[in-house]
C-alpha cells in the first residue's frame, strides 16, 4: 500500500514537472499573441498588460501596408519547400550510398563530407555570391534552392540513422528478388527511415524559413524577397518601430512552422509507434 501512494506521488510530481515545463514554453507564443493585439505604447507599459488588446485588426493593415506580406511568404514558401523536398532527396541518396554500399574512396569522403561540416556557413557566403554572380542567378529564388539543395548535416544524420535501421539482410532478400539500387533506395530504404526524413524535413524547412543573412544578399531586388527579410523592413529608419506591427507579422510567420512541425511530429511518433507494435 506504501509503495502505491509513493508511485503515485511520484507521478503526480512528474506531471506537475511537466505541467511547468509546458507552461514555460508556451509563454513566449502567448506573449506574442499578446503584443499583437496593442499599440506599441500599451506593449511598454509597466506592469505590462498580460490580457489582449483591441488593436489587431488596425496592426494587421498596418503590416499588409508596410509589405508584400503574402507575396513574400510566398517566396518563402518556395524556397523552403524547394530545399527540403531537395535535401530529403539528395541527402537520403548519398546517405544510403555511404551506409549500406562499398566503394573505393569512400572514408576518404566521407572524412571530407566532415570537414565541410564543421566549416561555418558564413565562410561561404562571398565565394557563393561569385558564383552565383557568374551564373547570372543574383536577384532570383535559384540562388537561393541550387546552393542549399544538398548538406553535409542531412547526410551525416541519415547516413547514420540508416546505418542502424536497414538491416543488411532486408537488402540482401530484395536483391536476389532481383531489385536494383534505386527500386532497394524507395522500396526497402525509404520506409524503413521516415521518421529520421522527417526529422530532417522539419529542420531543414525551419531553417531556410527563418534563414535572413543569405536572402537579404542574394536577393538584390526589393520587391522580390523571403518574409524574414520583408519583416526586417518594419524597424523604423529613424528610431519609430511600430512593435505591434511587427509583432503581428511575426506572429503570422509562425503558422507555417508550426504546421510543419505538426505534421512532421505525427509521422516520427506514428512511425515509432508503428515500430513499437510490430
Amino acid at each position: 500500500m506504501t509503495s502505491i501512494k509513493g508511485t503515485r506521488r511520484k507521478g503526480v510530481a512528474l506531471h506537475a514537472v511537466l505541467l511547468v515545463g509546458l507552461l514555460l514554453s508556451a509563454f513566449p507564443f502567448y506573449w506574442a499573441v499578446i503584443m499583437s493585439t496593442h499599440t506599441s505604447s500599451e506593449i511598454f507599459t509597466y506592469p505590462p498588460n498580460l490580457l489582449p488588446g483591441s488593436h489587431f485588426l488596425e496592426n494587421l493593415r498596418g503590416l499588409f501596408d508596410a509589405v508584400d506580406f503574402f507575396g513574400s511568404m510566398g517566396n518563402s514558401l518556395l524556397v523552403a519547400g524547394s530545399v527540403t523536398f531537395l535535401v530529403l532527396l539528395f541527402d537520403s541518396l548519398a546517405a544510403f550510398v555511404f551506409a549500406k554500399f562499398d566503394f573505393p574512396g569512400k572514408r576518404v569522403l566521407f572524412a571530407l563530407l566532415m570537414l565541410i561540416f564543421m566549416v561555418p556557413a558564413q565562410l561561404a557566403a562571398i565565394p557563393q555570391f561569385v558564383i552565383m554572380a557568374k551564373l547570372g542567378w543574383i536577384g532570383s529564388m535559384t540562388s537561393l534552392i541550387v546552393p542549399a539543395a544538398a548538406n553535409a548535416f542531412g547526410i551525416f544524420w541519415m547516413r547514420q540513422y540508416m546505418t542502424g535501421a536497414i538491416h543488411d539482410e532486408l537488402l540482401d532478400a530484395s536483391r536476389i528478388d532481383g531489385a536494383h539500387f534505386l527500386r532497394q533506395y524507395w522500396h526497402v530504404a525509404l520506409p524503413v527511415v521516415r521518421p529520421g526524413l522527417a526529422f530532417l524535413g522539419i529542420f531543414t524547412f525551419m531553417g531556410q524559413w527563418n534563414d535572413y543573412a543569405w536572402p537579404l544578399i542574394a536577393l538584390t531586388n526589393p520587391d522580390n524577397v523571403t518574409l524574414q527579410v520583408a519583416l526586417s523592413q518594419l524597424n523604423g529608419t529613424h528610431g519609430t518601430t511600430d512593435y505591434g506591427m511587427v509583432m503581428t507579422g511575426a506572429l503570422l510567420a509562425l503558422i507555417p512552422l508550426l504546421l510543419v512541425f505538426a505534421i512532421g511530429a505525427r509521422q516520427i511518433i506514428g512511425d515509432l509507434a508503428k515500430g513499437a507494435i510490430k
